[in-house]
């Protein structure tokens, strides 16, 4: 189950939405298992003198791999039920069927991006995310995350193209803004010209667009 469409932002798009590692269902997947083993080895081999199996041991051993199905079983939910998701604006974290928790962290207030690996997980590409962002509870940490280093290396690409994004943006409004000052009826040329120039110098206007601007100005 994936982080469903009415979540997102207008525009906005899901990179990657990843449910933890497999090794988050081995613990208790490898107990039940073991409990089936042993379970069974007892109800088929451990009979009573007339061979039925009715012992009180037998009733435990079934009992047992119940509860350890069971367990398994929401184990199983959770992990369907849990989602690491990147999207071109944000990162978000949610867990929970009935109870449901989450977090949601702006790739503009991301500061620095952490991963950590044992050598076994290393060996399982998986391991741990950390993401430090601003603000209180600056540090927040995911574990289970398949292949962490590429992971890392997509929540920065998206921060990238997310500012680069948000630079043209307003580099456009400016252009907008320099064009109909312009034509403005309130400013001389020489202030025109001023305040073109200073969007030049703060990277808004190319000098190729401060000059069209400029020559626009002076041949009006």
């Amino acid at each position: 189950m994936g982080l469903p469409d009415k979540h997102l932002y207008q525009g906005e798009q899901i990179v990657v939405d990843l449910h933890p590692h497999w090794w988050y269902l081995t613990p208790r997947g490898a107990g039940l298992a073991a409990v089936m083993v042993l379970g069974g080895w007892l109800l088929i081999f451990d009979v009573g003198p007339d061979g039925s199996p009715g012992t009180v041991l037998n009733w435990a051993a079934a009992l047992l791999i119940v509860i350890a199905l069971v367990g398994f079983l929401v184990r199983l939910v959770g992990w369907r039920s849990t989602n690491f998701v990147v999207t071109t604006d944000r990162c978000i974290y949610r867990s929970g069927v009935l109870r449901k928790t989450g977090i949601e962290i702006p790739l503009e207030r991301i500061n620095t991006v952490f991963f950590s690996q044992t050598v076994f997980e290393r060996l399982l590409k998986t391991g741990d995310i950390a993401i430090e962002s601003a603000g209180e509870g600056s540090r927040q940490t995911f574990s289970d995350i398949k292949n962490p280093t590429q992971v890392q290396n997509l929540i920065y690409q998206q921060m990238e193209t997310n500012e680069n994004r948000k630079y043209d943006r307003i580099g456009g409004e400016a252009r907008e803004a320099a064009q109909g000052s312009s034509g403005s009826v309130g400013l001389s040329v020489a202030e025109q010209i001023e305040k073109l120039a200073e969007l030049r110098d703060r990277g808004v206007l190319s000098d190729a667009e401060f000059d069209a601007q400029k020559a626009q100005l002076l041949g009006g």
